[in-house]
């Protein structure tokens, strides 16, 4: 067992080294600031900020449990978690409109 911390989006966990950011829960656009963050592999939050917008992430997607449920985010993380920990590329698709 690992004592990595594990990203919430696809439970793969993140070792040292691996690209990682944290993410706010609520934007700081959007009154996030100093609120709650969660660690995340970097592709895995870029797929986040992908697929949703700030205010569709204020207002519905502001938990683990919620951005896990968004069908696409739910489809990636099946995805990325049958690639190595510190797996990263390049996020695929458009990218959302801001």
């Amino acid at each position: 067992m690992t004592d990595d911390p594990t990203c919430p989006l696809c439970g793969r966990p993140i070792p040292p080294g691996a690209p990682q950011s944290l993410h706010h829960l609520i934007p700081k656009l959007k009154g996030g600031k100093g609120g709650p963050t969660v660690l995340m592999h970097q592709i895995c939050h870029n797929e986040v900020h992908a697929t949703l917008t700030e205010a569709e992430l204020a207002r519905s997607f502001n938990t683990p449990e919620a951005l896990r449920s968004h069908p696409r985010l739910a489809k990636f993380a099946a995805w990325v978690a049958k690639r190595p920990p510190a797996f990263h590329s390049r996020s695929p698709g458009p990218r959302r409109k801001r």
